[in-house]
């Protein structure tokens, strides 16, 4: 059974897929956690108001995207 095996032979479509689909959720994922915590901490722990922390938020989610949008030609 050993024998069978040929290093480099499998096709691993399914797993890249997978590794990118995981890595790009963990990505927004995560930029839609910072912007929700900032606005909470903002609302609840600051004297600013709504729109305030709104504002800031979105300001901190246009920044985020722009920073984390995969590049043309570039990555995997």
């Amino acid at each position: 059974m050993a024998s069978e095996y040929h290093r480099g032979d499998m096709d691993i479509h399914e797993q890249q897929n997978t590794f990118h689909a995981f890595g790009a959720f963990t990505k927004w994922g995560s930029l839609g956690l910072a912007a929700l915590l900032l606005f909470l901490t903002m609302f609840f722990c600051t004297d600013a108001n709504f729109i305030t922390s709104a504002g800031v938020s979105v300001v901190l989610l246009v920044v985020g995207i722009l920073v984390l949008k995969e590049k043309k030609g570039g990555g995997h």
